[in-house]
């Protein structure tokens, strides 16, 4: 299939069909595929999380509220936000930048470009992601207040902003997943329904993570799990060229 064929072709399946099972390497290829998502200053907060096991199938859909399109389900992703992470991907990201400004960048301009990341990952992002009963995101939007007053500047620095940040970057790489598996003629279902608590629990996650979504995956079966056609409100109420 073409990229167009491939979107037309993904739906959200509400009902697998259970006799066709998913090659599990094939899901984790998708997986990696999904990582090459876009995301916010390249933090990849994020971590993916292929549940094959019955016994845990059985318990997360059960936190799903046994919704079909888990219940039904040959696998379960969970895609996982971790901004408690943001200090070792930072230094991950400056490290690989390091390396990257030497081997792609001409000689006379790298050793600018590396301060300029060194500052970028070494105190910016460590200091918008940092996260302190919501005072640190206070302070973070009284200076930027401050200094929007004379320049443009980027205004969402909250710790509630920043969340966002990192759910919107997991949610891009969630959505590269879906089209991934249904390059592959898998099926797919994101699910938002969910006891956040359980799942947690059940994934054995540590407190700074959080649960983006759970997406069921499967072989559709026939047009049982698909809910008619495709509904989406008009183009020209949503396009706009300016």
């Amino acid at each position: 299939m073409n990229l167009e064929e491939v979107l037309n072709y993904r739906r959200s399946v509400r009902v697998f069909d259970r006799e066709k099972q998913l090659d599990p390497e094939k899901v984790k290829h998708c997986l990696e595929l999904a990582t090459l998502a876009p995301n916010s200053s390249n933090m990849q907060l994020w971590e993916f999380y292929q549940v094959t096991q019955p016994e845990l199938l059985a318990k997360i859909s059960k936190a799903c509220l046994d919704q079909t399109a888990t219940s039904t389900a040959s696998e379960i992703v969970v895609f996982v936000t971790r901004q408690d992470l943001y200090r070792s991907r930072a230094r991950f990201v400056l490290d690989f930048e390091r390396g990257n400004v030497r081997r792609n960048s001409p000689r006379e301009r790298q050793e600018k470009r590396i301060k300029d990341r060194e500052l970028y990952y070494g105190k910016l992002m460590p200091f918008l992601y940092a996260r302190f009963f919501g005072i640190l995101g206070f302070l973070r939007v009284l200076l930027t207040k401050a200094i929007g007053l004379f320049r443009p500047i980027v205004r969402e620095v909250s710790e509630g902003d920043m969340r966002v940040v990192v759910h919107k970057s997991c949610a891009l790489a969630a959505q590269t997943f879906m089209i991934a598996m249904a390059n592959e003629g898998y099926d797919t279902c994101p699910l938002e329904g969910f006891d956040s608590k359980q799942m947690k629990k059940l994934l054995k996650l540590p407190h700074g993570a959080e649960v983006n979504m759970v997406i069921g995956c499967g072989i559709r079966d026939g047009n049982k799990g698909i809910w008619g056609e495709r509904g989406r409100v008009p183009f020209n109420e949503v396009y706009h060229r300016v």
